[in-house]
């Protein structure tokens, strides 16, 4: 009979009629979660096929976009107050969008396109793509990707660095901590 990943799992944790008593996994819910998403992919999807290097630049990438949009979010936050939270979070699933998430960014209409080559996730997508074997639409995608991220997160301070001035001065920052 052929179940899937989870399925064994579940039967096991839960004792299969079949195994007899005592035949129990001692499992964590970690591997429950990770077995659960693995049949959620598909079968014989591998996380680490594209190498442990493609992940970790992958998630390191991951990180520093994320780092990115927080510091830019803090930023019109104490620059606008609280009203440019909403809208800042919005812009978020936009970039994400462009980015090449969903789908390759080739299939984004030309302007879109050139829009995503500004945004570093969309090299980091494409490096782990790579490792999958699908031809790299960019040119050294990884280290495009951490040069953009590097400019952004400077510029991204400096900004939260001006905002925070400017915000002092016009007392917006006392106003929000009430």
């Amino acid at each position: 009979e052929s179940r899937s990943g989870t399925s064994r799992l579940l039967l096991l944790l839960a004792g299969d009629a079949h195994a007899g008593p005592g035949n129990r996994l001692e499992a964590d819910p970690g591997d429950l979660v990770a077995a659960v998403a693995a049949d959620a992919v598909g079968p014989g999807f591998d996380a680490l096929q594209g190498g442990p290097g493609a992940l970790a630049i992958f998630l390191l990438g991951c990180f520093l976009t994320a780092w990115i949009v927080g510091v830019a979010v803090c930023a019109l936050v104490i620059l606008f107050g609280t009203r440019a939270e909403s809208s800042a979070w919005a812009a978020v699933n936009f970039l994400v969008m462009l980015a090449g998430v969903y789908y390759p960014v080739s299939v984004l209409p030309g302007w879109a396109q050139t829009v995503s080559a500004f945004i570093p996730l969309t090299y980091f997508l494409d490096a782990f793509r790579a490792g999958y074997g699908f031809e790299p639409a960019f040119a050294h995608p990884a280290l495009m990707g951490f040069a953009l991220s590097a400019l952004y997160l400077a510029l991204g301070h400096w900004a939260l660095a001006a905002a925070l001035t400017r915000s002092r001065r016009t007392g917006l920052l006392l106003k929000l901590s009430e």
